[in-house]
């Protein structure tokens, strides 16, 4: 079980890194639309920072600031979930896009190509990478959904939460090892732009400098790549 530190230390913890919660909240706001508020960000990072200060275990090797971290954006990523600003449209058309990659892709033996997915959808090349740009808002955290997160760095259960069945535990190992292949597989442009911008944190346009095309160029990349991975993993997400 979980070390609890005293309260005195815990404070202690939660005033030294408040600031770490806001430098969290502007990362991940320079990826979301303006509806999104930091402070809605800064209170549900800092109900993490609470979390992760009452139950660090330092005998488990993580810093704090790294346990920390992860708790804290993963409390921003479950208020975010929990106000999803996503019309429902857009949610519509990425599954529309994503049915018609897996077909491309299941009828061609090979990665489905932009031209190909907006004749299969009857729709203009430009209106398809449109859909692409939206998807990407709405997706952005489906790649952060699937990493770890605090307690799983720490190796132990969540005070309050119920021990996972071994089965649960294996096909939960099964879908990271389905979705590391998954993303091995996706063409090279489309795995760089992941790669800088889940395992580098680079911002769009810090990626747009990097491969010499437009901030715009990148977000239908990340989008394509993101819709492609949902085409690829539907029968783990039920579609």
């Amino acid at each position: 079980m979980y070390v609890v530190t005293p309260d005195s230390q815990s404070d202690d913890l939660v005033t030294k890194h408040a600031a770490l919660v806001k430098r969290i909240a502007y990362h991940l706001m320079s990826r979301l639309p303006p509806s999104v508020q930091a402070d809605d960000l800064i209170q549900a990072g800092m109900i993490g920072l609470l979390e992760a200060s009452r139950n660090y275990d330092a005998s488990q090797g993580a810093s704090f600031e790294t346990y920390a971290g992860i708790r804290i954006r993963g409390a921003m990523l479950d208020e975010i979930r929990r106000t999803d600003w996503t019309p429902r449209s857009v949610h519509r058309k990425a599954r529309q896009v994503a049915e018609a990659v897996r077909a491309i892709e299941n009828q061609e033996g090979r990665d489905a190509r932009d031209v190909e997915v907006a004749q299969k959808m009857g729709i203009e090349l430009n209106e398809y990478h449109r859909i692409l740009q939206d998807a990407t808002g709405c997706r952005v955290f489906s790649i952060d959904d699937t990493g770890v997160n605090g307690d799983e760095l720490q190796h132990q259960p969540v005070a309050d939460a119920p021990r996972n069945e071994p089965l649960d535990s294996l096909q939960h190992s099964d879908f990271k090892s389905a979705l590391a292949e998954a993303i091995s597989n996706l063409p090279e442009r489309e795995r760089l732009v992941m790669a800088m911008y889940y395992d580098e944190e680079l911002n769009l346009r810090e990626i747009g400098e990097v491969l010499g095309v437009s901030e715009s160029r990148v977000c239908q990349i990340h989008g394509q790549a993101l819709i492609r991975l949902r085409a690829r993993m539907g029968e783990w997400i039920g579609e």
